[in-house]
């Protein structure tokens, strides 16, 4: 798995826990919308970590709870 796809399937599982739409996301963290799909459909080869904070902020949470998920542990990226 890729990075982008760790982090495309993060978001998708937090919004969905979080029972939040990408237009919810927009609103609470100030994320264009067209952002957030392009790191959803991993149309970018980079995020950068300002972006993601600001996602993490619009999830009510901090980065440590994001990126603390098994998609993101070493042995699973392969960039």
């Amino acid at each position: 798995m890729t990075l982008m796809e760790a982090l495309s399937a993060r978001i998708n599982e937090l919004l969905k826990v979080k029972s939040k739409t990408q237009y919810g996301l927009f609103i609470s963290s100030g994320v264009p919308q067209s952002t957030i799909s392009d790191i959803r459909l991993m149309k970018n080869k980079s995020v950068s970590l300002q972006i993601i904070f600001e996602i993490a902020q619009g999830l009510e949470m901090d980065l440590f709870e994001f990126f603390n998920c098994s998609l993101f542990k070493g042995d699973n990226i392969a960039d």
